[in-house]
C-alpha cells in the first residue's frame, strides 16, 4: 500500500481534543443565547437560533447512524472492536451524542494507536477514515449551524441594535468552528485517501483557511444586508438553496447508500453551495467554479450598494463604512487566494496517475490486462477540495 503521508501524530489528537472544544463551545454558547433570548422576551430571535442548533444537530445524527450501520454491515472494523447494536445505535443517535460516540472511538483508538506505536499503514488509513467521517459531520454542522447563526446574530446586532456578551461570544466561537472544520476536513479528507496526495502543512493550509473565511466572510454579510433589506431576501436565498440543491441532482451524486439519504444530502449540499464552493463529484470544475464566484461576487457587492440607495439613513450609522470596506476588502483578497491556491498550491495529481501512463495497457507490444479499480467509498465520493 502506498504511503500517502505523515501517520497521526500526538498533535494530531490534540487537535482531535480542541475541535471537541469548539464544537462544544459553539452549541453551548448558542444554547445558552437562545436562553438569554427567551428570558428577554425575544420569542423569535430564540426560536430561529434554537431551530439552527437542532437543525444542524438532526442531520449529523442521520448521516452519523447511517455511516455506522454501512460500516456494520460492510465489515469495516477494526479486528477486536465489536461493532454497536442496532439497538445502541439508535438509542445514542437518538439523544443527539452520535458524534460524542464517534470523537470517543476515535480518541481512544488513537491514542492506543500512539501508545502501542502502531504505525502501520492499514491502521494510520483506519484512524483517518475514523476522522474524516467525523471531519465530514462536523462541516455538515458547520454550515446547517454556525454560518446560519453567523447571518442570525448579525442582523439582529445590526438591524435591531441589540447587543449582548453572550452574543459576540456566539458568534466568536461560530467563526471559530468555520475555521476549524474547513481546515481539518481538508486535512483529513486527503489524508484518508490511498489515491491522492497529501496536501502539504504550513503555507498551502493558511492560503486555502484564508481563501475560504475570506470568501465565506463577505457571503455571510450580504446575505445579512439582504435581510436587512427585507425580510422577503430569505426568499432568494431559497432559490440559491434549491439551484444547489438542482445541481446535486444534475452532478447525479452517489454519496449515500440509499436514495432516501441521498436526497438529504443533495439538501445539504444546497445549503453548502449558499456560502461556498466544493466539488461534489470529484470532476474538473473550474469553469463550475468561475461561475460561482462571478455569481457570488456579484451579489457581494451588490448587497451594500443597494443597502445605500434603499436604505439611505444606513449610512449614517457606525457600521456602514466598515461593513463597505471589508465586503470588498474581504471579497478581493479571498479571490486573490483562491488564485493562488489552485495556481501553485492545490495538489492536482493522484498517486496512481503516473502508474496509469507508464503501466498502458499495451507495452512493447505486449496487451496487459485492465486493471481492477477498487469499489468507491464514502470518501471517494464526498466533496472534494
Amino acid at each position: 500500500m502506498i504511503s500517502t503521508g505523515g501517520g497521526f501524530t500526538t498533535f494530531r489528537w490534540l487537535c482531535t481534543i480542541i475541535g471537541l472544544i469548539f464544537y462544544l463551545g459553539d452549541i453551548i454558547s448558542d444554547f445558552l443565547l437562545t436562553v438569554q433570548y427567551f428570558k428577554r422576551g425575544h420569542v423569535i430571535w430564540a426560536t430561529l437560533t434554537l431551530v439552527f442548533i437542532v437543525s444542524g444537530s438532526l442531520c449529523i445524527q442521520i448521516f452519523s447512524y447511517a455511516w455506522f450501520k454501512d460500516d456494520k454491515k460492510n465489515n469495516n472494523y477494526e479486528e477486536g472492536n465489536r461493532p454497536l447494536s442496532t439497538g445502541r445505535l439508535i438509542g445514542i443517535h437518538v439523544l443527539q451524542i452520535g458524534i460524542f460516540t464517534r470523537y470517543q472511538h476515535l480518541l481512544k483508538r488513537s491514542f492506543n494507536a500512539l501508545r502501542l506505536g502502531q504505525t502501520q499503514e492499514d491502521v494510520q488509513l483506519r484512524l483517518f477514515a475514523l476522522a474524516t467521517d467525523l471531519s465530514m459531520l462536523r462541516l455538515f454542522e458547520t454550515f446547517l449551524e454556525s454560518v446560519p447563526q453567523l447571518v442570525l446574530q448579525l442582523f439582529i446586532i445590526l438591524e435591531h441594535n441589540h447587543r449582548s456578551t453572550l452574543q459576540y461570544i456566539s458568534m466568536a466561537m461560530s467563526f471559530l468552528n468555520i475555521a476549524w472544520a474547513t481546515v481539518d476536513y481538508r486535512r483529513c479528507f486527503r489524508r484518508s485517501l490511498t489515491q491522492v496526495n497529501e496536501m502539504p502543512a504550513g503555507i498551502p493550509t493558511a492560503v486555502y483557511l484564508l481563501y475560504k473565511i475570506f470568501t465565506i466572510t463577505p457571503r455571510i454579510l450580504s446575505l445579512t444586508i439582504f435581510i436587512m433589506l427585507s425580510t422577503f431576501s430569505t426568499i432568494g436565498m431559497a432559490f440559491i438553496w434549491l439551484l444547489g440543491t438542482i445541481w446535486g441532482y444534475i452532478q447525479n451524486t452517489d454519496f449515500c447508500t440509499s436514495q432516501r439519504l441521498e436526497h438529504l444530502y443533495r439538501a445539504t449540499v444546497g445549503v453548502i453551495l449558499v456560502f461556498t464552493f466544493f466539488n461534489i463529484k470529484g470532476e474538473k470544475t473550474k469553469k463550475h467554479m468561475a461561475v460561482y464566484y462571478v455569481l457570488s461576487t456579484s451579489q457581494n457587492l451588490a448587497a451594500p450598494i443597494m443597502l445605500s440607495l434603499f436604505k439611505p439613513a444606513s449610512q449614517g450609522t457606525d457600521y456602514f463604512l466598515p461593513i463597505i470596506f471589508f465586503i470588498f476588502f474581504s471579497n478581493s483578497m479571498g479571490l486573490g487566494f483562491l488564485g493562488l491556491y489552485y495556481s501553485l498550491m492545490h495538489p492536482r495529481s493522484e498517486i496512481g496517475a503516473q502508474d496509469e501512463v507508464d503501466g498502458s495497457q499495451v507495452e512493447q507490444g505486449v496487451e496487459q490486462a485492465p486493471v481492477e479499480k477498487a469499489p468507491k467509498t464514502r470518501l471517494d465520493r464526498f466533496l472534494q477540495i
